[in-house]
């Protein structure tokens, strides 16, 4: 950022401490909050002036409750900013396809094992080969399984359950998902003959852009009682699974975009963006939307949870275990992009309200009732992934998030540089090979791939979570590094 942008941001910000700055209420007309935006001083000086624009846009929309905010791995996005979180009421608030996105609950799991470092480097190529090989990955990348149209709709309603029921996975993978891996809702009468088309032959895939399957290690615990809660320690061996509601989660939202847009125009919602297209909460057209959204969210759920069933596949034969001997157990798994009906308490009083999560994580405190029971006294476990050959992080949710985010934290590292920019500035087989020098076997469909989510197009994973950890929103328990990464 230039000294001039710089200075006209802070002219524009107030400090509230050193990782929290407000966009007052005034700085756009329409404003019915002020904006929040959690940040570093360093993560401020890159942050670009439109992210803070679109904050103060999200802050017009009727019925926001106390804040529209922004996380500290907040970059650019579509209507809201990556990062963006926002609370709506029931009854005077709207809902938003832009406070969510395109990919829909695209989010991230992470699955600890019986393994440690020293068991896997010798072999770690030829693993990877094996994970390349049996985990379908790429654009337009077709599922090993084919669903029927009414199988489709068993996965839109019951999520994991259904994954589950069928034989991919355990019973005890359920309750270590966010909403035990099924939003209630659900209604595929409200998901067009495209996206089911979309959708149907592309369940238990990868995709591409910024998805992958990370074989990685512990690398430092934090809070011991923590990590011994969520099964992890130093040397030990686990994998990372992100990615989203590939081609039927988009199309839901294109869809649902076209209509909302309309639906501005007739219940008379001045929009700042035309891009925070909605209607007003109770509406059909935001219950259709969200219904809809819904059938997406179960269906991404299935989708990581299929790719962990092939995976473990993988592992077991790779190192001619039996079924559960190397305790692939699912550690957590979060959603990123997503609406949600959610109690929280605003201004001394329990109100329901929509939460917009759109690149943010939840992060629920020790005693919430949605937390698996063997992590209730910890708190939710908030896996934050790095980019491609940096850390990631495992948090736990604590008390701050419910007073300051609505019980939202981080959800990356957040982009510094477009893919376009990147592809054109950076050589995937140079990145490979740098990645390669440091141990982390890299396998891609595609150079172009590598190059566009080359560690260097991302902040710092370590400098966002920092963010987080001191605001008290979610503290550190342990710290895993990469091995080996599949990308699309």
């Amino acid at each position: 950022m230039s000294d001039e942008n710089e200075t006209s941001i802070l002219d524009i910000l107030t400090k509230v401490n050193d990782n929290t700055w407000e966009v007052p209420g005034n700085y756009k007309p329409g404003m019915n909050v002020p904006g929040r935006i959690f940040v570093s001083k360093p993560l401020l000086d890159i942050l670009e002036p439109e992210t803070i624009d679109q904050v103060a846009n999200v802050a017009s929309l009727p019925g926001i409750q106390k804040y529209s905010m922004a996380m500290p791995d907040a970059h650019l996005g579509y209507g809201f900013s990556i990062g963006g979180v926002a609370a709506f009421d029931k009854e005077k608030g709207v809902i938003s396809p832009g406070g969510v996105g395109f990919d829909i609950n695209c989010g991230v799991r992470l699955i600890r094992s019986n393994l440690m470092e020293d068991d896997v480097r010798p072999r770690l190529a030829d693993l990877l080969d094996s994970l390349f090989e049996a985990i379908p990955s790429g654009v337009g990348s077709k599922s090993r399984m084919r669903l029927t149209d009414e199988e489709l709709d068993d996965v839109f309603i019951h999520g994991v359950n259904w994954a589950v029921k069928n034989g991919y996975g355990m019973k005890g993978d359920l309750s270590h998902c966010e909403s035990n891996g099924m939003m209630p809702g659900a209604d595929p009468s409200k998901v067009s003959i495209k996206a089911r088309k979309r959708g149907r032959p592309q369940i238990g895939t990868l995709g591409s852009g910024n998805h992958f399957l990370e074989v990685q290690y512990v690398d430092k615990v934090y809070d011991e009682e923590a990590a011994k809660a969520f099964g992890l320690k130093e040397g030990q061996i686990t994998f990372m699974i992100h990615c989203g509601s590939r081609g039927a989660g988009h199309q839901i939202c294109t869809d649902h975009l076209q209509k909302l847009t309309q639906a501005s125009k007739k219940y008379k919602i001045p929009l700042p963006d035309k891009q925070l297209a909605c209607a007003p909460a109770s509406s059909e057209e935001a219950q259709d939307y969200f219904k809809a959204m819904v059938c997406a969210a179960n269906y991404a759920w299935v989708n990581r949870q299929m790719i962990m069933h092939w995976a473990r596949e993988v592992f077991d034969e790779f190192f001619k275990a039996q079924h559960g001997d190397l305790g692939l157990d699912l550690v957590y798994d979060v959603a990123h992009n997503v609406a949600k009906l959610e109690k929280h308490m605003i201004d001394g009083e329990e109100k329901e309200v929509y939460v917009h999560r759109k690149g943010a994580t939840r992060a629920f405190p020790a005693g919430h009732p949605e937390i698996p029971e063997d992590y209730k006294n910890i708190g939710q476990p908030v896996i934050i992934p790095g980019s491609m050959g940096t850390a990631s992080y495992v948090l736990k949710g604590c008390p701050a998030a419910m007073e300051l985010t609505f019980g939202s934290a981080c959800h990356g590292a957040g982009r510094v540089m477009s893919r376009s920019s990147a592809k054109k500035e950076l050589r995937g087989e140079e990145i490979q090979n740098e990645l390669k020098s440091q141990g982390i076997i890299v396998r891609a469909t595609q150079p172009s791939l590598i190059a566009e989510e080359a560690p260097e197009v991302y902040k710092s994973s370590s400098d966002v979570v920092d963010v987080v950890h001191n605001l008290g929103i979610a503290t550190k328990v342990a710290r895993v590094l990469p091995m080996g990464v599949v990308k699309g």
